[in-house]
């Protein structure tokens, strides 16, 4: 196996998104993948109904006993949990700063359910961003971490990751598959460079977990010695290939395949 991958993100018992889809993710693309649990969720492909965050301690001494036993090449934060857990994240991310943390802030769930109070935000903000490597918001994401109204261009998605990195994030990649049109385009902005990849749109209801398939194997990607440019490239036709072919389970947004053959 290429590439140690350690995710940190909610558990989603119906496996299309969350440490499930991490994983999964991590796996189909050659890499290990090693989870640590911020909050145990009641979800299926209709909605989110209960999040049960996991103590702030029992995160961190999880991420800290997996750094220390099998050093990552990359971490992936999704689901946060609570404000305490940030805190604490944010000082093991410091101290082990080499390792290249990839972010995917889930402040808001697909079907609308919050999923980190106000005061996480701020300290998302205020302590995660400048340990960010890349940041990989939706537009909504994009949006309320910016500071801005609404997203609904491409120029928006670029003003809106300049903006991010004016904060701290070292990269920032702005996922537009809520954009109107007939064309799903990402755009990665580093500190110099502007990237845009774009597929046309699936017209399906299959994209449970797409934002966390995406973002895992982004990291997975980097984790296995590729610049930004290929594993963001490499991660945007894998979500859309898993879309196609996508098993139509579950009765709401149905979940991905994870396991497809990569080009």
């Amino acid at each position: 196996m290429n590439g140690k991958i350690l995710a940190i993100a909610g558990s989603d018992p119906s496996g299309g998104a969350g440490i499930q889809a991490d994983i999964k993710t991590i796996s189909a693309h050659g890499g290990y993948g090693m989870a640590a649990i911020t909050a145990l969720t009641v979800q299926d492909t209709n909605r989110v109904y209960e999040v049960h965050p996991v103590a702030p301690d029992v995160v961190a001494a999880q991420v800290k006993t997996v750094i220390e036993d099998i050093m990552p090449d990359a971490i992936k934060l999704g689901m946060m949990g609570s404000a305490e857990t940030l805190r604490l994240l944010s000082s093991i991310f410091a101290d082990y700063n080499h390792i290249p943390l990839i972010v995917d802030p889930v402040i808001l769930s697909s079907s609308g359910h919050q999923l980190l109070e106000k005061t996480a935000v701020e300290i998302l903000i205020s302590d995660i961003l400048p340990l960010t490597d890349l940041l990989t918001p939706n537009l909504a994401e994009a949006a309320l971490l910016a500071g801005m109204d609404n997203i609904h261009t491409v120029p928006h998605m670029i003003r809106a990751a300049e903006n991010l990195l004016t904060m701290g994030a070292k990269a920032v990649v702005v996922k537009g598959g809520h954009l109107p049109g007939d064309i799903v385009t990402d755009v990665l902005v580093t500190g110099g460079d502007i990237y845009q990849f774009s597929s046309p749109l699936i017209a399906t209801g299959n994209t449970h977990g797409t934002g966390c398939a995406f973002s895992s194997a982004i990291a997975t990607g980097i984790g296995q010695g590729m610049n930004l440019r290929e594993a963001v490239d490499r991660a945007h036709k894998y979500v859309h290939k898993a879309i196609l072919q996508a098993p139509g389970f579950g009765h709401g947004k149905g979940p991905l395949k994870h396991f497809v053959a990569l080009d």
